[in-house]
């Protein structure tokens, strides 16, 4: 832990209370991490509504989701799409999607959601060999080594303005690392040089801190 983890929690717990209107079905569901194969690792509350915000303001009516857990970030996602818009969220585990099933009944949003289970480039690349309809907006928060072959999914699943989010991009700094032996950390710097060489994207990387550490995001848009 880094001496100013305290207080960036003190500083997150503040914006939270502040701008942040986490209702009782969002925090059961935030609390239902602990029911799922990895604890505590869905998003912040802040980081929730930043999605939200996202998908909001590019007018996403589609969204397909990388790692549901207990459902947390899907349903911010889900009520940002509006009654008549769609999630697509992909687990490996059906003890998580149990446990997200129950919380988006809890939210009222599971008529907006489909919860595919099982390893997700195989749902991915199912959905792809469907031709499914193209997602407005992306988010990308499963396992990290698999990262490049997700990004891959998510533009062969997308149309010219669909956003992609992916998450955990700085892991308290050992992104910058070449010769990491976290194959977390090699999945990131290698879907991170993907996007750098795709003509197709344009993007961006922020780092955060806050109550889940140091770490960062890349938000990526398609432009052709």
């Amino acid at each position: 832990m880094y001496e100013s983890d305290g207080l960036w929690r003190q500083v997150d717990a503040y914006l939270v209370e502040t701008l942040v209107d986490e209702d009782a079905a969002l925090a059961q569901a935030r609390e239902d991490g602990a029911l799922t194969t990895m604890p505590r690792a869905e998003v912040a509350p802040n980081q929730g509504k930043l999605l939200a915000l996202l998908a909001q303001m590019t007018g996403a009516t589609r969204v397909l989701e990388f790692g549901t857990l207990a459902g947390y970030s899907t349903i911010w996602l889900a009520r940002a799409v509006g009654e008549h818009g769609r999630v697509t969220t992909l687990e490996l585990q059906e003890q998580n999607a149990a446990v997200a099933r129950a919380n988006l009944e809890r939210a009222r949003v599971s008529e907006r959601v489909d919860i595919i289970v099982g390893p997700a480039a195989d749902s991915a690349r199912r959905l792809i060999d469907a031709d499914t309809e193209p997602y407005d907006f992306v988010f990308i928060d499963a396992d990290k080594p698999s990262n490049p072959e997700y990004l891959k999914a998510s533009v062969a699943l997308s149309h010219p303005g669909t956003v992609i989010v992916i998450d955990n991009v700085v892991r308290d700094g050992a992104v910058v690392d070449p010769d990491s032996t976290d194959a977390r950390v090699q999945g990131v710097r290698a879907v991170l040089g993907d996007i750098a060489d795709d003509p197709r994207l344009e993007a961006t990387a922020l780092q955060t801190v806050g109550s889940k550490g140091w770490d960062g995001f890349t938000l990526v848009r398609r432009i052709r």
